[in-house]
């Protein structure tokens, strides 16, 4: 199946199996490896990119689905090799650990700070709650989404 849709704001034109996942067509075929697989099945958030403004879990999404839609992953929030605010508010904050989740944190609070660009600290764990870490207790995660809620005009 021939697919178009626009990744990390570039046109992209891919051959693929009508029921690969997101996931895979973005690591596998084009080698975008920041979007990490948990559970494969949709409850760690560790794969969530953000496709059509809104937050998705790229382990559920059959590539058939993604005709015609715009896809941002954690390598789409750079510009012109600099880290995007909200990636940079993380590593301030020291809210990276592992890394292994990071990616689909940074693309959760993006989603969040997208529709809502001054959440309150309720609203950005109910924004983050899909995403899981074993790694922290989420203090310095919400703190760094919490440090951009007031200073969103860069984002």
């Amino acid at each position: 199946m021939k697919i178009e849709f626009t990744l990390n704001h570039q046109k992209m034109s891919i051959e693929a199996p009508p029921e690969l996942r997101l996931l895979d067509l973005l690591r596998d075929y084009c080698g975008l490896t920041g979007t990490k697989e948990g559970c494969g099945k949709g409850e760690c958030g560790a794969c969530s990119v953000i496709m059509n403004s809104k937050l998705v879990n790229s382990c559920l999404v059959p590539v058939c689905q993604i005709d015609d839609s715009e896809i941002v992953t954690i390598e789409g929030l750079e510009k012109n090799g600099e880290l995007d605010v909200l990636q940079q508010a993380f590593i301030n904050a020291g809210a990276v650990q592992c890394g292994f989740c990071i990616p689909g944190m940074i693309m959760a609070a993006k989603a969040l700070l997208m529709q809502n660009p001054h959440p309150s600290e309720e609203e950005i764990k109910k924004g983050l709650s899909g995403n899981l870490c074993r790694c922290t207790g989420y203090a310095k995660i919400i703190e760094a989404v919490a440090g951009l809620a007031g200073n969103n005009n860069r984002l």
